[in-house]
């Protein structure tokens, strides 16, 4: 295209779309949003057509949580672009690069509150790393540029774009040379090289060390480093949910999840440690517990490319801001030079002694009964897909129990709203999913009460032949809200009985898709084995025990060894 042929701003918008490798778009057309709809007619960009504009923005981030690529939605402006906002929120929290463009009102219009107008950039102010109201088509191909720039580098976040009707139909020239340059951003990429010194010591020096690694290894690509760093000194290593799959959870080192309902030996070796080496997590309280009462005798290094985070929620002692691949490889190259055999064999009594916690205190539940539990419907998905599968979560108790008993060998193979909690998250992020892994096993395991919230994206599945498969622990509850009335309530269920639900299978098969139900444990393993040979959407509705809990628990406010581990009714 030449430089000096003045073009529509949509035109604008679709070819940015192109420079940045963008093959999949969600989203939903409307009044201010169809002169870039119309653009997307002739486009080879695919757009999917999702049915709810929060889907759109789950979709979008699934899609990029499977890939380490930017997600992209777009939708109308009004309630069209606050219907995104839970997305966009759950995306912030979660670290995940999403650039959402929303149409808007003429400018001339704004602030008149005109028909489907509202205010998105100052909604979404905090909720998105940056976002920009575009009132000048000559600022238009700059500000898309920068967007993805700002989504993708450093810690990773959303970026909206607010795009006025009369700046999409405006015209300006195109420039294939645009590049970036925005002098108040700059990620630190490389650790300081004295503070990974000063790690190397710590860590030569401790005699109780553990590893806590969060989505930040997953999101740098740091998974194999952080593998060679626990097997060079034999560090126990334990994961947020976010971190979960960036260090193998059957590999002899793993202790699985720690915080709220992570295993009680990942719980007990980070209070009993006397060094912790944090890797890319932000120590939320639901990995804390009571944050004052953190791991008391342990010293803390902290490793994060968002310095913000450091010693935001606990005490650090050493801090080391950067990628956390960069950090680990230089950390590696350090012990590497200083290992001995003493060294080799310092955390020998640790390891047993972690040891003994592992036998002592297994993730366990009753499979001696008939009653279909639901920790028996992970397993037996986790054990007939051979841990392979990409499996995407709703929120709640379901949620929980996969964390638990499925266990994940890579990154990115577990992906759920971790900081947020966002019900209704997993059936729309397992479609973007799908899509970004189309050979891919993908399996949603979803609440009866979660699923409900954005169900209706079971046409865009089946519209697309998006071969998604859904797993859903029906209890008939709000399950996790149920556990909380009953330990801390005194089983006063205010508003968690569902009472009403739709029959699942008749449901499924409404939208054509195919529907199984499962009220036996002896049914569990062919239905399973049903839906994955199906070649389409199918919807699995296992009957569970209504009032079975999520154990090993934390309480909330206190100390990781303040443990429920089991059901005392």
């Amino acid at each position: 295209m030449s430089k000096n042929k003045k073009v529509k701003g949509t035109k604008i918008i679709v070819d940015s779309l192109k420079d940045e490798k963008v093959e999949y778009i969600f989203g939903i057309p409307g009044g201010s949003i169809i002169p870039l709809y119309d653009e997307y007619y002739d486009s080879d960009i695919k757009h999917i057509l999702m049915r709810h504009e929060q889907a759109a923005a789950h979709a979008a981030d699934g899609y990029a949580r499977a890939t380490g690529k930017t997600g992209v939605c777009t939708t109308t402006s009004g309630p069209g672009a606050t219907n995104l906002v839970t997305g966009i929120a759950t995306a912030y929290m979660d670290s995940v690069p999403l650039v959402a463009l929303t149409g808007q009102v003429e400018t001339i219009s704004i602030g008149n509150d005109a028909f489907q107008e509202a205010d998105i950039t100052g909604i979404t102010l905090s909720i998105t790393k940056h976002n920009y109201l575009v009132k000048d088509v000559d600022e238009l191909q700059r500000i898309i540029k920068e967007a993805f720039y700002i989504a993708s580098t450093g810690r990773p976040g959303p970026v909206l774009i607010d795009l006025p009707k009369d700046v999409q139909t405006g015209e300006t020239e195109y420039d294939p040379n645009i590049t970036v340059n925005l002098r108040g951003y700059k990620p630190t990429y490389k650790g300081h090289p004295v503070q990974i010194k000063k790690a190397a010591d710590m860590i030569l020096n401790a005699e109780r060390a553990i590893i806590i690694a969060g989505g930040g290894v997953t999101i740098s690509g740091a998974n194999k480093e952080l593998i060679n760093l626990s097997e060079l000194l034999n560090i126990p290593v334990a994961t947020t949910i976010m971190g979960k799959g960036t260090f193998p959870e059957d590999h002899p080192l793993s202790l699985g999840i720690l915080g709220m309902h992570g295993t009680t030996y990942a719980n007990y070796s980070v209070s009993d440690s006397d060094l912790i080496l944090a890797i890319g997590t932000r120590f939320s309280d639901r990995v804390t517990g009571d944050a004052s009462r953190f791991a008391p005798d342990a010293k803390i290094i902290h490793i994060d490319i968002d310095p913000a985070e450091i010693g935001k929620n606990v005490r650090v002692d050493l801090p080391i801001v950067g990628d956390s691949k960069n950090i680990l490889n230089s950390l590696l190259s350090i012990l590497k030079t200083k290992i001995s055999n003493e060294n080799k064999g310092r955390y020998k009594k640790w390891i047993e002694k972690v040891s003994t916690w592992k036998m002592e205190h297994p993730l366990h539940f009753n499979e001696k009964t008939d009653t279909l539990k639901p920790q028996y419907v992970i397993k037996r998905l986790y054990e007939i897909t051979k841990g392979n599968a990409i499996i995407v979560t709703e929120v709640g108790q379901h949620q929980m129990w996969t964390a638990q008993y499925y266990l994940c060998k890579n990154p990115r193979q577990f992906i759920s709203s971790g900081g947020l909690g966002t019900m209704g998250y997993g059936f729309p992020a397992s479609i973007g999913v799908k899509i970004a892994l189309p050979n891919s096993l993908v399996f949603d395991v979803a609440g009866d009460g979660s699923f409900q919230m954005n169900c209706q994206e079971l046409a865009t599945a089946v519209q697309n032949n998006i071969d998604v498969k859904v797993a859903i622990i029906n209890n008939g509850y709000l399950g996790m809200v149920r556990q909380w009335q009953e330990l801390f309530y005194n089983r006063r269920y205010s508003n968690t009985r569902l009472g009403y639900l739709p029959d699942f299978v008749k449901f499924a098969e409404s939208y054509n898709a195919k529907g199984i139900r499962v009220t036996k444990k002896s049914e569990v393993d062919d239905a399973i084995q049903e839906a994955i040979r199906y070649d389409g959407p199918v919807l699995i509705d296992f009957r569970v025990e209504e009032e079975e809990n999520v154990f090993p628990m934390v309480p909330a406010g206190k100390t990781l060894t303040n443990i429920i581990e089991v059901d005392k009714r």
